[in-house]
């Protein structure tokens, strides 16, 4: 069987650890944040009303992509492309194209940052692997500019960083549902997770401080991981109602 993703890809072991995709889940709901077409992840309304349900939405999406043979990678993807263009009709007007490219764009940053802040640094062979498996997911949704290697990917990410995020009001009532849904203390670990993983520009406008309080704890749970312990120190800090969709991120999705 051709799998989507290779067996072995440094890919397969990135999305296949429920701690690295969680790192990944905080970046991307800081970078969410603060897009400039957050709006139509409001249009909905699923993301206010449900706003870690709809990450792990979307990261159930990429691991099954990523876990896929050919054909049921492709599946996703257009499953995928058709949930858009659907909102796409709904609202009379088409999502920007900068604004899928920065969705794809933060899959392959916060893959990188999370790995290296938990494992080890990524070769650049390594980098190039992450940015051409959700490259070519990028092309199958038929998404246009987009950079061909992961060298003409740097400064693109860079500039969509300076051009397409703003702290505006939208930004303020996803914290809040941050907040409301995950309660005062997981809460708090999420802006430590965050001030951990994020871009310094993402931080700078967020606020979130230089330094993070799970440093310490992150070289605790490390050693917790080596003696099997991991997931003592993970249920004191997940939400209940999402622990067994994490634990279940530690395995291949049938």
């Amino acid at each position: 069987m051709r799998y989507f993703v290779e067996e072995g890809s440094m890919v397969r072991e990135i999305w296949g650890k429920s701690d690295t995709i969680l790192f990944i889940f905080a970046g991307a709901s800081a970078e969410f944040a603060l897009n400039k077409a957050v709006d139509w992840l409001y249009f909905t309304g699923r993301l206010p009303a449900d706003p870690l349900g709809r990450l792990f939405t979307t990261v159930a999406y990429a691991r099954l992509i990523v876990f896929s043979d050919f054909e049921g990678a492709h599946r996703a993807i257009d499953k995928m492309a058709a949930i858009h263009a659907s909102v796409e009709a709904k609202r009379g007007m088409s999502i920007p194209d900068w604004a899928y490219r920065d969705v794809l764009f933060m899959l392959i940053d916060y893959s990188i940052r999370s790995y290296e802040l938990l494992e080890r640094k990524l070769t650049e062979a390594e980098k190039a692997e992450v940015f051409e498996v959700f490259n070519r997911v990028g092309s199958r949704m038929g998404l246009k500019g987009l950079p061909t290697t992961y060298k003409e990917w740097r400064p693109m990410r860079e500039e969509h960083l300076r051009q397409n995020l703003q702290h505006g009001p939208f930004t303020s009532d996803l914290y809040r549902q941050y907040r409301k849904h995950l309660g005062l203390l997981r809460y708090g670990l999420l802006l430590q997770g965050q001030v951990l993983v994020v871009p310094g520009i993402v931080n700078r406008m967020l606020r979130l401080g230089r330094f993070s309080l799970l440093s310490p704890v992150l070289a605790i749970y490390k050693v917790c991981r080596q003696l099997r312990m991991e997931w003592l120190l993970k249920a004191a800090i997940l939400p209940p109602a999402y622990r067994s969709e994490i634990k279940a991120l530690d395995s291949v999705p049938s």
